[in-house]
């Protein structure tokens, strides 16, 4: 784990930053579609990949099971799981990853049984797994928990079809037994679904590699399984979507410190809620098919973007990985914001050190803040919590007055791919420093 740390020059609140910032492919995608390569007897080609701190530790745990993988390119990798035997997740690269639970699902289907530990990730709340174990108990496994291990085995070695009602909407959890599924012995049928985009980009991948998919980007989907015969991708690649999350963080920074920014290969698609909530607030946005423009934003003052309240949501609804950078935002807004984190209890943890940067926030319990605005931020050292809460914290130590020192960079590198670089583009004096 790296020590880096950033040291961001704030800008004041003055919105000066121009250029053009790209999008790189989406991490939550593309860890997904590596986990799947478990469910292949060939190669996997991978395009559009960020190659970030997740898909290294993913890379990792596959290599570990028994995969191999080669770097094609800057954006491209193979992967080719025909060695994988191994049916344990290692203990210590699985903990630093919440992701890795995904694997559960293709290789206990492949190979009829799986162990692992209690994911990790960042700190944000509990993940429960339970919604895991009854599911893959439903399809026929035999579930126990020892030494803070869990271990299933299918019974006679193969999962066989069955109907699982997710009781909230997971899309890990919708993945997972996807991936499950097809090559499961008969239909699965998956109800109250994630409807997210990475989700479709992982399942018409399959269903282009034979899998038998159906109602895919809605909330049943139904798995025609193989019966443990492996998918054959015979040369077709995985693209993996713009990062939706990444594309949104800069549309929130373009409205607070650009003046002319265009975000380039994204899907604006993906990102109607922000869209339409900013545009609300009174901020003008130009959106064409992979692009979205913040013009002649210098001359807007604050005072004349108006208070929005946020409620996160799944899919389409408002991004729990939107809610800290969006709270960025509105401390610079006139009037009182609420927001309503409604996906994990401990994402509000941020709001305090927005507080010694001089924002205005009443945190009013562990899923409820409100915001009024605006004011000015004043330039501090943070230690960022988690991935987004780090994001923003680079946000607003931007359009902070005076210099910011923000700790635990390791956070970030997990999903944005040298966020530094890009952001030096359009004007940001921001510099890595090892520490």
């Amino acid at each position: 784990m790296n020590k880096d740390l950033f040291l961001i020059k704030g800008l004041g609140g003055k919105k000066k930053l121009n250029g053009t910032i790209p999008v790189f492919g989406a991490k939550n995608a593309a860890l997904k579609a590596m986990a799947a390569s478990i469910l292949f007897k060939d190669d996997v080609k991978y395009e559009n990949i960020p190659f970030i701190s997740d898909i290294e530790m993913m890379s990792e745990i596959l290599s570990d099971l028994g995969a191999e993988i080669e770097k094609t390119g800057k954006y491209s990798m193979n992967i080719n799981s025909e060695k994988a035997k191994k049916t344990e997740l290692d203990r210590n690269l699985s903990k630093r990853m919440r992701a890795s639970v995904v694997l559960t699902g293709p290789i206990l289907a492949r190979f009829g049984e799986v162990s692992f530990p209690h994911p990790g990730g960042c700190v944000i709340g509990e993940r429960p797994i339970d919604m895991f174990l009854e599911g893959f108990k439903k399809m026929g496994a035999e579930v126990s928990e020892a030494g803070e291990k869990y271990y299933i085995k299918a019974k006679d070695g193969k999962l066989k079809g069955a109907e699982i009602f997710f009781k909230m909407q997971s899309v890990t959890n919708t993945e997972t037994f996807i991936l499950a599924g097809v090559l499961a012995e008969g239909k699965t049928v998956l109800k109250n679904c994630a409807l997210e985009p990475e989700i479709s980009n992982l399942a018409e991948f399959l269903i282009e590699c034979g899998a038998k998919i159906k109602g895919v980007s809605t909330a049943t989907i139904e798995i025609e399984g193989t019966g443990g015969k492996l998918l054959e991708s015979k040369g077709k690649v995985f693209k993996t979507i713009p990062d939706r999350i990444e594309a949104g963080s800069f549309l929130i920074l373009a409205t607070l410190a650009g003046d002319n920014i265009e975000i380039t290969n994204c899907e604006p698609k993906h990102l109607e809620i922000l869209i339409d909530t900013l545009r609300r607030s009174g901020v003008k946005i130009d959106v064409e098919k992979n692009s979205i423009k913040v013009s002649n934003n210098g001359k807007v003052k604050n005072s004349s973007l108006t208070a929005t309240n946020i409620k996160t949501h799944e899919y389409p609804g408002f991004p729990t990985d939107l809610q800290a950078p969006m709270a960025v935002y509105l401390t610079q807004v006139s009037g009182e914001s609420v927001i309503f984190e409604t996906i994990f209890e401990g994402r509000l943890n941020y709001i305090n050190d927005l507080a010694r940067m001089g924002a205005d926030v009443k945190v009013w319990d562990s899923h409820q803040a409100m915001i009024k605005g605006p004011t000015e931020l004043k330039g501090k050292e943070l230690d960022g919590p988690d991935l987004r809460a780090g994001l923003a914290y680079i946000l607003a130590a931007i359009i902070a007055k005076g210099n910011s020192v923000i700790n635990n960079v390791h956070f970030v590198d997990r999903g944005y791919e040298k966020i530094e670089e890009r952001l030096q583009k359009i004007g940001v004096e921001i510099e890595r420093v090892a520490n």
